[in-house]
């Protein structure tokens, strides 16, 4: 059995409006978190509102991969009718590589 968190970045906390910078900065920080916590995987998913920071996934899982040793990073969400679906497998298997 694996145990893991599947999640959207949201740019809003509660009733804390973080600067978006700060709200990334605050998840790759849950992500490494979770890392360090032994978890097994990490989901993100993909989300195209201008309350959420994760329309580009691989990007976000790019930089926590490099922060990070042993989790497994995933697309929780992929949104294929509004992307190219061989663009997308494409980012996640370079993304095995990281």
């Amino acid at each position: 059995m694996e145990i893991g968190i599947d999640s959207f970045a949201s740019a809003m906390y509660g009733s804390n409006n973080l600067s978006s910078v700060d709200a990334m900065e605050q998840l790759l920080q849950r992500i490494e978190l979770a890392d360090q916590a032994g978890l097994d995987i990490y989901g993100i998913g993909e989300h195209h509102k201008k309350e959420f920071l994760d329309s580009a996934t691989a990007v976000i899982l790019s930089a926590a991969a490099a922060r990070t040793k042993n989790i497994r990073l995933a697309s929780a969400v992929a949104v294929l009718s509004a992307a190219d679906p061989v663009r997308v497998y494409q980012s996640f298997a370079t993304l095995d590589f990281v």
